[in-house]
């Protein structure tokens, strides 16, 4: 794979010489490989690293720009950290990188996202693509993959930009489109290209295309279990069964690989837990009930690069991660970077690379999540966090996590508690997997808890791809559960969230996870959102749904959004059909294939109809985004892309709704259906493009073009 893919770089090298263009060096072809996340700056000077936007590169002859706006600074040998001065004014541009005479691209953002401001791509005709804005466009640029077009041509609301003719030699690219208003930044466009053409049917995207994602989340002894051969309990009277090991395995994933269950759900991404070598005896403790833990969620490793036994062995995994492949599905592995098992011998070896435990005031440090001790705090005494700020430290573990993809072919990582491990790591780890196998198409996502600017820190084409967007999932839980809370809520959330990360970022739209109750219980009233002790409800009652209706039209709203707004949905095991539960543990019992009751099975249906729908629309997956119309309790906005739209319009209270709307001018009201819907959403066009559209209690519905 490895050797078609390095030689299909050199063809299209070449096939780039022989169409009369200047000849770039390999190194130059790699880097163009993969689109630069834009580097967003705000007014004054900002201080930034090379390796955030080109990990592959230790440095570079130069870094310059043309734009007068900007002014550059270099702090350090070969231009590996800069300083860039700008005032608050909105404008984007780039800087220049160069390698002797070569140069690749960064894009500079400055100033605000105006989401008012909105423009979408219309159509291409003979190489050029039509984008219209609802504003007059003040500048514009445009990018294929990291180099800046000169083909760009801007009138009045109108931007047109040609398609390099060395586009149609790579198979999959994209074109990147920029531009501001007199008010602010518009939203950025995003079109992917295969062999040079604009792709606009939904079947030519590809596993590796990461806005197409849908994922699946499991905890892999929680999910199935393929080979009893491999079960083994702690069978301790410290440990109750509800925490020991359940036999779930390897071979499980690969038996429901097989037989169609992650296809059918409509999922091309599975998030699976940690393999890591876990501890053989208990830890922990829980006072009421009394019982200890055992590491059945592979959060506690012991040998970073060892497959625990109790999952499977080697041959089991690289079975599993072939057979997806086949499947045409990704595989991704929850890695943790930030502790060890106090038994491991990394750390018998080494006890000093790891935090204090004691604060100077005395205080343990444990669970201190935020402020100062955020990257020394434990999660636990017997799970010390490691003090990666230190390279003898970061550089091993850095390659303990490489192992992983060196050796077997996963592809990527889901990074456990990112925000407790310094940014030094995630630059040294995506340094060294983007220097070593430039050829690899790998995805990392992170975990943080924190606001955008927290969070963006780490999304960088050198550190993270992405995170999950706790705080979508935050909002829109307390407002379909608060009756007090506003639809407004969720839309601001959104726009925050696209202004911060990007139009067309690839965060993860989560329905829940293993650290948090059941969405379902708190929707159906069976958990309160105020629960002051959310794990210890589980031990001590049957947590249920509450109101079933209720419950399951919540978790029906809460996965319409997730599918149809920016970002990537993330289905966590169960709540395709709709698990009940309190927090940890409650919220990990063993995954059922059968047995589903009628509002499970509607649950499970709709969710196939949503995941589905969002892998068969262009719009859903590649559309740029703007709100029609938002009140207290209804919801609508529009995904555009090439012509094509889709309309998703939502409503989170127990009243009938209609409301009518205006689609923005570009966008006909023609050739248009219902995709997906509850029952009783209907909608009209009005002509003039003007929809109506009616929404029952609790309903929502999507309408495509």
């Amino acid at each position: 794979m490895k050797i078609k893919t390095i030689a299909a770089l050199l063809l299209a090298t070449l096939m780039v010489a022989c169409a009369g263009e200047t000849q770039q060096p390999a190194e130059f072809e790699l880097g163009n490989k993969f689109a630069v996340i834009p580097m967003t700056v705000t007014s004054g000077t900002t201080s930034h690293f090379l390796t955030d936007y080109y990990p592959q590169w230790d440095g570079a002859d130069n870094v310059t720009t043309e734009d007068a706006r900007i002014t550059l600074v270099s702090t350090a040998d070969k231009w590996s950290e800069f300083e860039l001065t700008a005032d608050d004014a909105a404008f984007v541009s780039t800087l220049d990188v160069w390698h002797g005479e070569e140069k690749l691209s960064i894009v500079v953002l400055g100033g605000k996202r105006d989401t008012a401001s909105y423009m979408s791509s219309t159509k291409v005709e003979e190489g050029v693509v039509s984008i219209v804005a609802e504003k007059p466009v003040k500048e514009a640029l445009a990018m294929w993959q990291n180099i800046r077009l000169d083909e760009v041509e801007v009138d009045g609301n109108v931007i047109e930009v040609t398609i390099p003719k060395r586009a149609a030699a790579v198979d999959r690219s994209v074109i990147r489109v920029f531009a501001t208003s007199d008010e602010g930044r518009f939203n950025d466009v995003l079109l992917p290209l295969e062999y040079g053409e604009v792709v606009v049917d939904a079947t030519k995207i590809r596993r590796q295309d990461h806005q197409s994602q849908a994922l699946y989340s499991l905890m892999i002894d929680r999910f199935k279990n393929g080979n009893t051969a491999n079960d083994w309990k702690l069978n301790s009277p410290e440990v109750l069964d509800k925490v020991d090991y359940q036999g779930g395995d390897i071979a499980g994933i690969t038996e429901k690989i097989n037989d169609g269950f992650f296809e059918d759900l409509g999922v091309s991404t599975i998030w699976i837990s940690p393999i890591t070598q876990n501890p053989y005896d208990a830890w922990g403790q829980n006072e009421n009930p009394k019982t200890k833990f055992s590491g059945y969620h592979g959060y506690w490793p012991i040998f970073n690069t060892v497959v625990d036994k109790r999952f499977g062995t080697d041959e089991e995994v690289h079975t599993m991660l072939a057979t997806a492949h086949d499947s045409q599905m990704n595989v991704i592995l929850d890695y943790v970077a930030n502790h060890m098992h106090i038994n491991s011998p990394v750390l018998q070896q080494h006890p000093d690379w790891t935090t204090e435990l004691y604060l100077p005031d005395g205080r343990k440090n444990i669970g201190l999540w935020d402020g100062e001790t955020r990257l020394t705090t434990w999660f636990d005494e017997h799970i010390p966090t490691l003090d990666t700020r230190r390279e003898e430290v970061c550089d091993p573990m850095t390659d303990s996590a490489l192992h992983w993809v060196r050796n077997f072919d996963f592809d990527g990582f889901r990074h456990d508690a990112c925000k407790h491990i310094p940014l030094n790591y995630w630059r040294m780890l995506t340094h060294k997997m983007k220097s070593s196998m430039p050829e690899r198409v790998l995805w990392q996502i992170g975990e943080t808890y924190g606001d955008v600017e927290l969070i963006g820190s780490y999304v960088k084409t050198g550190m993270i791809d992405s995170q999950f967007d706790f705080n979508l999932y935050h909002t829109s839980r307390d407002v379909i559960a608060d009756p007090s809370r506003s639809m407004r809520d969720v839309a601001r959330t959104v726009e925050e969230s696209e202004a911060a990360y990007g139009s067309h970022h690839t965060m993860g739209n989560i329905t829940g996870n293993h650290d948090k109750p059941r969405f379902i219980s708190i929707a159906g009233g069976d958990m309160s959102l105020w629960c002051p002790d959310d794990k210890a409800e589980g031990w001590h009652r049957e947590v249920g749904v509450g109101d079933l209706d209720k419950g399951h039209a919540g978790l029906q709203l809460l996965k319409a959004i997730i599918t149809t707004v920016p970002g990537v949905p993330c289905i966590y095991q169960g709540d395709e059909y709709g698990v009940p539960g309190a927090n940890d543990p409650d919220n990990r019992d063993m995954m059922r294939f059968d047995g589903y009751n009628d509002h499970q099975l509607r649950e499970y249906a709709q969710t196939k109809a949503l995941l589905k729908n969002r892998r068969q629309s262009m719009p859903l997956m590649y559309g740029d985004f703007r709100t029609l119309y938002v009140d207290d309790d209804v919801w609508v906005f529009v995904r555009h892309y090439m012509g094509d739209w889709a309309v998703v319009a939502m409503n989170v209270r127990p009243v009938e709704r209609a409301v009518e709307v205006q689609l923005p001018s570009f966008a006909k009201c023609a050739g248009h259906g219902v995709a997906v819907a509850t029952e009783g959403a209907t909608f009209e066009c009005l002509g003039e493009g003007k929809l109506n559209i009616t929404l029952p209690e609790y309903g929502y519905i999507v309408i495509n073009k």
